[in-house]
């Protein structure tokens, strides 16, 4: 992939004064580098001083202020040269002048940097460990469930049913926090450094996503006394630990709603109770729940009372978990771009900002996540949320390159062309330092696991788990995923965990490790640009980099090839690479790396030093 300019966001020197640099091919005649920017609304053209040649490149600079009437700067660079004009973008090169949403972008409100260094492990808590089997879910010992059917208690080496149609989300396997910290060392050995809980408060499901008591942890997971032993634990290595917000719904059993009156102020008591407004009724009485669900009734975000006890007081929920002893670090919010006032979305960005501006204050340097399928470009320009389940911009790419299919599991056949395009222009849309932020997964608690997709392919899979490590984001391993756990879609997709090893797939979970690894010792790899060098066919080639090191990463889906891969787009390119995790080198020859490129394989090349 040719390329005449490149601008590296990583080497912003960002705060009231803004130093932005660019670099130009050598060989390009440039008459004239200016930086176009908008303040006020209006086009200001900006010429950029040269600064010095090297490695077949010229870097220039300009010094400007932020934007003062935003604090959103928008920006891109025009460069006139040899009677004609090239632009650079978020997205890549043009003729012509970009559009606003193409722009590079800088926002003064950044995501933690303490993000970028992680490696998440996403758990189901109901199934990767019984810690202590004297809580485990039992009917004589469950309250209600939300369709009244039976509590069907399994053994661990049990199978799931096969739909929540039958199960109703009654199904106990006995998992709980006590079991995830009894596995920590499993955990830290792996190099997982921070945690990411699907919902553990109080629930009549096994999923939790139908809140009962935001206020504590469900006795059957241990209490609040297990999320601080857990707390205690991972502080003490230094890992971190996200919860799961589910605040656009309750449960129906929730005292709020309390639709089985086991309480005596629930909305569905009647118009004279205290929460009747908490929910929205229609003029027959009854009320709207999540996609219709009767048995997660949506709240509503208008009711000033609503407000205070999800953000806005001092002990609301978003606030409470934040502080000791529990102090978690981090934040995600279910289908948060599906809360607001009365029975929709509406208004839904200003309660986005609420719930920012309130974990900030309570912990500035918390992570605030949402769940997105879709697009989230909105959500994410700073002024809300620090990143997203990058489904949109990383997951779905990556699962038709690989294995052909959308997120419908319908026909889904991309090209490496086609997924340079794609998330080229998801990454672009966003501020840098958000897409440093992005939670970048292969599969989920939602979704089918990237190995069934794949046909039960390990090679395929470690193609997507290089790709998940090593491209701009934070890597999110799905628990099992490691081991080669299978399972189709939800709630298959929540098996136990094996704790067998003679059932874990070996070579895969080495790929896993040798992948963290890689990552902890590459800077670029955690906060380095992206610049891709090749994408034809079969074959995807992109490069994180800094200006002290750099890395290659190639990957190939298809048969056994020969690459020649010209590294022109790459400023300061080596004479020589290291292979990952190897002591075999290989040369540049004339500004081209030559390799045999084995079938269904990834290659990571990193410069020396």
């Amino acid at each position: 992939m040719s390329s005449l300019l490149f601008h590296p966001q990583t080497l912003v020197n960002e705060g009231p004064e803004l130093e932005i640099k660019l670099y130009t091919l050598a060989s390009l005649e440039c008459e004239q580098v200016i930086l176009r920017i908008e303040p006020d609304h209006e086009e200001e053209l900006r010429s950029m001083e040269f600064v010095e040649q090297q490695h077949g490149w010229k870097l220039w600079r300009v010094k400007l202020s932020a934007s003062e009437h935003s604090d959103l700067t928008l920006y891109c660079f025009k460069v006139i040269h040899q009677n004609s004009q090239t632009w650079l973008h978020a997205s890549g090169e043009s003729s012509r002048l970009p559009q606003k949403t193409q722009m590079f972008r800088i926002h003064q409100q950044q995501p933690p940097l303490w993000v970028r260094d992680q490696v998440f492990y996403q758990i189901f808590p109901e199934r990767f460990a019984n810690g202590d089997d004297s809580i485990s879910t039992r009917a004589e010992n469950y309250r209600f469930d939300t369709s009244r059917k039976t509590i069907v208690s399994k053994q661990w080496h049990e199978e799931v049913s096969s739909s929540h149609a039958h199960t109703g989300g009654s199904e106990f396997f006995g998992g709980d926090l006590k079991g995830i910290t009894q596995n920590l060392d499993y955990l830290q050995d792996l190099g997982v450094t921070a945690l990411y809980l699907n919902p553990i408060f109080t629930a009549p499901s096994n999923h939790k996503y139908d809140t009962a008591d935001y206020f504590e942890v469900d006795p059957c997971f241990g209490g609040n006394e297990a999320l601080i032993e857990l707390r205690e634990h991972t502080a003490e290595r230094n890992m971190k630990i996200m919860l799961d917000a589910v605040v656009n719904h309750t449960s129906n059993q929730h005292p709020w709603m309390d639709v089985y009156h086991q309480h005596s102020n629930g909305a569905a008591r009647g118009e004279a109770s205290p929460h009747r407004n908490w929910f929205t009724f229609d003029d027959n009485g009854s009320y709207y729940g999540w996609k219709g669900l009767h048995s997660l009734p949506k709240l509503n975000f208008a009711n000033p009372e609503v407000q205070h006890v999800v953000y806005s007081g001092e002990n609301a929920i978003l606030k409470h978990w934040l502080k000791a002893p529990y102090s978690i670090d981090a934040w995600r919010f279910d289908v948060v771009h599906m809360l607001g006032e009365h029975h929709n979305a509406q208004n839904n960005a200003h309660y986005v900002r609420e719930f920012r501006n309130a974990i900030k204050q309570t912990n500035p340097n918390a992570y605030m996540i949402g769940e997105h399928f879709s697009e989230a470009t909105q959500w994410l320009q700073g002024d809300q949320e620090d990143g997203a389940m990058n489904y949109y911009g990383f997951s779905l790419p990556v699962r038709a390159f690989l294995v052909g299919k959308d997120i419908a599991l319908q026909p889904n056949h991309i090209s490496a062309e086609d997924l340079a395009l794609w998330l080229a222009q998801s990454r672009g849309s966003i501020p840098f330092a958000n897409q440093l932020a992005q939670f970048n997964l292969l599969d989920s608690h939602d979704t089918e696991r990237f190995l069934t997709l794949a046909g039960g392919n390990s090679a395929i899979l470690s193609l997507a788990a290089t790709l998940m490590f090593t491209y701009i984001g934070v890597p999110s391993i799905y628990y099992g995923d490691e081991i080669g756990l299978e399972g189709g879609a939800d709630p298959d997709c929540r098996r136990p965990f094996p704790w067998d090893e003679n059932q874990w797939d070996q070579p895969l979970r080495a790929k896993y490790q040798a992948l963290a690894k890689l990552r902890s010792q590459r800077e670029e790899m955690r906060s380095g640009d992206v610049i891709d060098l090749h994408a034809k066919g079969d074959v995807y080639v992109f490069a994180r980099w800094t200006q002290q090191s750099h890395s290659i990463v190639i990957v190939n889906r298809g048969e056994a090839c020969d690459l020649n891969l010209s590294l022109a787009a790459l400023p300061g390119a080596c004479a020589t690479y290291l292979f990952a995790n190897q002591q075999q080198k290989v040369t540049v020859q004339q500004g081209h790396l030559k390799l045999q490129l084995s079938a269904q394989r990834a290659v990571v090349l990193c410069s020396e030093g």
